[in-house]
């Protein structure tokens, strides 16, 4: 039977920064330092001061120096995005995107996003692709979303170049070049960007636009699983299982697993899930490989087959037990994403 498992500690992925960027704070801090007083702060923003405007705006969306409150931060983010100021606009673009102040309207952040866009602020060229590859607000194109990426991506924003090594990757608006692809997922992953390491890491362990290299593969994973990245711990697990640039080690394998499905990732969950099954880095329990499969599934990884051969292996007490239990952790991990 194990045998028969082992086909199942495989579950690679690799990752899509389909997220909007973050507000941009050291943006305002080049236009007006944080080291005013809230009453200062008000009184120059009061006298059309648009930096000061968008650091309030800034204060008011995380509650920082002053009671969180969303409309209030949309308030002053517009007054100085009327006034032309390009972070603010992105800032302002990022709240309509989210629904955070105003009814979530994604034409709106495209509008506000594109005056950023248009006067070189590379958050904003970033966020604009993010739409047009998502058909966010805008018709769907990828051409368009290259386009925006590229310019981003030129000005060295990170998250623009891992989009658009993952546009080289797919062939998303562009020829499908992996070699394209690695030149721009090194370029975010030498940033420090967790999901270009994560994705450079997937390129030198299948050897897409580079030579084959596990060790090399490993490296860059560590540094993504290191930063937290879910994807990339339970590919680091998937190479300590199955001895791929480093020494097998299930008991390694098993903890970055644990890592990964502890943050709801779906193919670690599954992962740890046959861990349990098979008593490899753990002592073998059916009835905890039953939750973590339970979760996989219920995350939308495929586990008909291993979740198949577990009920067989377990009572109707332990089966209810483990479907208590998943349910716990699921609505938990739930919980805590949306109050992110």
């Amino acid at each position: 039977m194990k045998k028969l498992f082992t086909r199942w500690i495989i579950c690679f992925s690799i990752i899509f920064s389909v997220g909007i960027i973050n507000y941009s704070y050291s943006q305002v801090n080049q236009n007006l330092s944080d080291t005013s007083s809230i009453p200062e702060l008000k009184a120059k923003a009061e006298k059309g001061n648009a930096g000061a405007q968008n650091l309030l705006g800034f204060y008011y969306l995380y509650g920082d120096r002053v009671n969180q409150d969303y409309k209030e931060a949309v308030k002053w983010y517009r007054m100085a995005a009327e006034q032309g100021d390009a972070s603010a606009q992105n800032n302002l673009g990022v709240c309509y995107y989210g629904g955070n102040g105003v009814i979530q309207d994604h034409k709106e952040a495209v509008k506000w996003y594109r005056m950023a866009a248009e006067q070189g602020y590379a958050g904003a060229q970033y966020s604009l692709g993010v739409c047009y590859a998502n058909g966010d607000g805008v018709i769907q194109d990828h051409k368009e979303a290259v386009r925006w990426y590229r310019m981003a991506a030129e000005q060295g924003d990170a998250s623009a170049q891992n989009n658009l090594g993952f546009c080289y990757t797919r062939g998303n608006g562009v020829i499908q070049d992996y070699k394209e692809a690695v030149r721009w997922y090194r370029l975010a992953a030498e940033q420090g960007d967790a999901k270009a390491q994560h994705n450079l890491g997937f390129c030198y362990a299948n050897g897409d636009g580079v030579i084959q290299d596990y060790k090399e593969a490993v490296r860059w994973y560590r540094m993504a699983a290191e930063q937290g990245y879910a994807g990339a711990q339970n590919n680091l697990g998937v190479c300590y299982a199955n001895g791929e640039g480093v020494i097998q080690d299930y008991k390694e394998a098993v903890r970055w697993y644990r890592m990964a499905a502890e943050q709801g990732d779906a193919k670690a969950q599954h992962n740890l899930g046959v861990c349990y099954a098979l008593g490899q880095g753990v002592i073998e329990n059916y009835e905890e490989a039953y939750v973590w499969v339970l979760l996989a599934g219920a995350n939308g990884e495929n586990v008909k087959d291993t979740k198949e051969f577990l009920y067989t292996k377990l009572t109707k007490e332990q089966i209810a037990r483990a479907q208590q239990k998943a349910k716990e952790i699921f609505e938990k991990q739930n919980s805590s994403i949306k109050t992110q």
